[in-house]
């Protein structure tokens, strides 16, 4: 009967586990270099067009449906009961540019706000 030689695999293991613990990401040395990454993490972020474009979206879906399918009538025109208006198409409007304001301000907030979390994070961990 022959007899087979066996390996130590918990200790190849645990070889190979206490070496990437120990191996540490390359950090950026530069100060252009972290620029650079917070850039790239911003430019991922999204933009503040983008924001605009949802917020305008939302907004006039928030506008109809506040709305409604409303006709009311303007007594200030006449006293006998007033001139139809539809006011519908104005409020879908105004809440398409009050989306658009806030949504545009909103992607900016949160574009500059992943350019410094990802600055600092990264001028944090620079070697010194």
């Amino acid at each position: 009967m022959m007899r087979t030689r066996t390996i130590p695999m918990p200790w190849i293991i645990g070889a190979l586990l206490l070496g990437c613990a120990l191996t540490a990401p390359a950090q950026a040395q530069t100060e252009s270099e972290c620029r650079a990454r917070a850039e790239r993490a911003a430019y991922g972020s999204g933009r503040v067009v983008g924001g605009a474009v949802a917020g305008a979206s939302t907004g006039a879906a928030i506008g109809a449906v506040a709305s409604g399918d409303r006709y009311y009538y303007d007594r200030r025109y006449d006293s006998r009961g007033g001139k139809r208006r539809d006011n519908y198409r104005n409020d879908v409007k105004k809440g398409a540019a009050i989306g658009a304001v806030v949504g545009g301000a909103a992607g900016a907030v949160r574009n500059s706000q992943a350019y410094n979390r990802a600055y600092e994070g990264c001028m944090a961990n620079r070697a010194r």
